[in-house]
This record gives structure tokens, sequence and C-alpha cells, in this order.
């Protein structure tokens, strides 16, 4: 019978010691591991769980943040402005959107992949206001991922795609409502060129535009497209409070 108990406490130790406790890692494990979840919700949750996870899941090794308040341009990872964020990021890194006011973005042209994601649990919560006479307020010529995101314009286009794959998820597009309607487009993609191109190529390029959950106030249509660049599988949920879409953009087969 003794001999029983001291073998199941050599057990008890050996299990213990095999499954340590998570937070037994050191930081450079947990920061590895946070980076394999998704932004928004897993990554931005486990902030909620201590003050190292905190400290962790907000290191700018994870992604950059936009805080128009900043008061230190010395914080690593922190930046007073889109541009500058964009600017400085790494592609593949994720930039984080403060809440609350507005955020200007005018002709910023996105050359690597990155993701945008508002810092707030709403699309409205996080804007991005494009000044009268822009182009677009993003620009994008990579492959790149906005999510909870209210981008508003003035005679021009929310976003101009370019080239690569762009993916909107829960946003909102709002284009300025007035007798130049015609001038104003939530989504403009000229993708593909103006001469079209062979299947193979188009598939290589991988170039398209998928939307989900995203509502389109304004303009004179949703999607401007060109070259070798349809609009197909569009779904549409209406709601007393706003019409959500669901679409993609891509090559013509």
């Amino acid at each position: 019978m003794e001999e029983n108990k001291q073998k199941c406490r050599r057990f008890s130790t050996h299990s213990s010691s095999r499954f340590s406790h998570v937070n037994n890692l050191d930081d450079g494990c947990l920061m590895h591991i946070f980076s394999f979840l998704s932004p928004i919700p897993d990554r931005y949750n486990t902030a909620l769980v201590c003050h190292r996870w905190l400290f962790l899941a907000c290191h700018p090794r994870l992604w950059l943040r936009v805080d128009r308040a900043v008061k230190r341009l010395t914080e690593p990872g922190v930046f007073p402005s889109i541009e500058e964020a964009v600017s400085a990021a790494r592609p593949g890194d994720t930039i984080l959107i403060g809440a609350g006011g507005f955020h200007f973005a005018s002709n910023i042209q996105i050359n690597k992949p990155l993701c945008l994601i508002g810092g707030g649990e709403l699309p409205d919560d996080t804007t991005l206001l494009c000044s009268r006479g822009s182009d677009s307020a993003l620009e994008f010529r990579s492959t790149c991922k906005l999510a909870k995101l209210t981008v508003k314009a003035e005679l021009g286009c929310c976003l101009l795609h370019r080239s690569g794959r762009l993916i909107i998820e829960d946003c909102n597009l709002q284009c300025e409502s007035n007798p130049l309607d015609y001038l104003s487009y939530a989504i403009i993609t000229t993708a593909g060129g103006c001469e079209p191109l062979p299947l193979s190529t188009a598939k290589r390029n991988g170039d398209s535009v998928s939307v989900s959950q995203t509502r389109i106030k304004g303009g004179a249509k949703a999607v401007l497209t060109s070259g070798t660049l349809a609009l197909q599988q569009v779904r549409v949920i209406y709601a007393p409070t706003s019409i959500l879409f669901w679409f993609d953009v891509v090559h013509r087969l």
C-alpha cells in the first residue's frame, strides 16, 4: 500500500513538471505564441488576463499603435498619425488605430502587407477622414486587411485598390452625399490594368477585394472596377439602421 502511494506521488510530481503553467514561460516564448493569434478578438482579449499579458499583448513587436494624443514621440511602437505608422511598419505588421475622434488619412499609399484595425468595439468608434480633393483615404498596392474602421471621403473614394488581395471586414465606408455623388465611390479597384490578362496570369497575381459585414453609404456605386475585375457573389442584409454588404471583386472568368 505504501509503495503504491509513493508511486502516485512520483507520478504526480512528474506530471506537474510535464504540464507547466503557461505563465512559467519567458516573455519571448509568450510573445511568440501571441503572434499566432488573430489581432481581434483573440490577441486583444489576452491583454485582459493580467498586467504581464497586457504588456506583452500590446508590445510593438506584435502591433503598432496610432494615438493622436501621444505626448512622447520616443515611445516605441506608438505614432501620432496613420501615415507615420504605415511608414514605420514592417511587412506583416498590425496597426491598431486608437478609438475616439478623427484620424486624417489622405492619399496614404500602402505598399506592403499590413493589417489596420480600429481600436473600438464598433466601426463608428474609429473614424478615418479623407479631406476634400484627395483621390482616396488609403491606396493599397499589396495584400492588406481592414477591420472595425469607418472611412469617410469627399469627392473621391474611401479605398483605392491597385493590386494585391484587399480584405474588408466589419467597416463603414461613407461618401459625402451631395449633387456631385457621381464622382464619389466607396471602393475603386484598378487592378488588372486596361488590357485583359490571361487567366493563368490573373490567378498568379491574386488581385481581389473581399468585403463582409460592411455598411456602405453615399456615392454613385459601392464599387467601381476596371481591367479584368468584376463584382461577384453579392449578398445584402437590410436592418432598421443600416444595410450590410458581402461581396467579392475578382477576376472575370
